[in-house]
């Protein structure tokens, strides 16, 4: 029992650890944003690979999301007999949630472990330690531009992803169950709030790219120069990324619900 509490006190005492390097680690990147920025074409690279390669799997996976929450909204509000309220149900779950958090994990899933084995190989063939020897920063040559890829990036992809399922909804809506367009459109267009629905979305989102975007460059950068070391790197990545997105979920909306005065 006590080798067990010991245990878990010393790997809470290594996971808080490791938290602050890359708390550390953030601070770096920013440091060295300006020299980034100075070649804007090696952000732009990154935000192709990044983003437009995940474009597919986002649109995909978005509009499935949609047609199953049409579906199982019309389920639950023809109780109601409220069925023409799908598409309201459906845009703010997607919204609210869904959108940046579902993006958020397939986003940590494809990109994120892509950028943590690309550094993590970059310093398995010393390329890094190269660069510091030709007198440049790897973090404002290789990390920076990758990191505001990330943050830029993720936004972008829980929009298109919120917008393809609520076109999956609407197919749903319109195709299969036979409510009229314009009534899905008007009551979403009604129910839907720029400021504490949409906008609450794009925060969201912003910071789970901030996340995913650090944990992803922190641990291709800490990763150990052998294959165990680059493969073991892409894994915590991927499972950090996705506990991290799922824990700001609950803190950012617990800060955005919105209470009766």
């Amino acid at each position: 029992m006590i080798e067990a509490v010991s245990l878990l006190g010393r790997r809470a005492i290594a996971a808080f650890v490791r938290a602050g390097r890359r708390a550390r680690f953030l601070a770096q990147v920013l440091m060295h944003t300006g020299a980034s920025l100075k070649r804007p074409r090696l952000t732009l690279r990154e935000i192709y690979f990044s983003g437009v390669m995940s474009l597919v799997i986002i649109m995909v996976s978005g509009m499935f999301v949609g047609m199953v929450l049409g579906l199982q909204g019309f389920e639950t509000l023809q109780k109601y007999g409220a069925q023409e309220q799908m598409g309201v149900l459906a845009a703010l779950s997607l919204v609210r949630e869904l959108g940046p958090v579902v993006s958020a994990l397939l986003f940590a899933s494809r990109a994120g472990s892509a950028i943590t084995a690309e550094i993590g190989l970059m310093k398995t063939t010393e390329q890094l330690k190269a660069m510091d020897m030709m007198a440049i920063d790897p973090i404002a040559r290789v990390v920076a531009p990758r990191f505001w890829a990330g943050v830029i990036s993720m936004p972008l992809l829980a929009a298109l992803f919120s917008a393809a399922g609520i076109f999956g909804a609407f197919v749903v809506a319109k195709i299969l169950i036979g409510i009229d367009g314009g009534v899905f459109w008007g009551n979403m267009q009604a129910a839907v709030d720029v400021r504490y629905d949409v906008l609450n979305g794009v925060v969201k989102s912003v910071v789970f790219g901030v996340a995913i975007a650090t944990i992803a460059t922190f641990e291709g950068f800490d990763a150990d120069p052998t294959a165990e070391g680059v493969s073991a790197a892409t894994t915590r990545t991927v499972v950090t990324s996705a506990l991290s997105v799922l824990a700001l979920d609950l803190v950012l909306t617990g800060f955005m619900l919105r209470t009766p005065h």
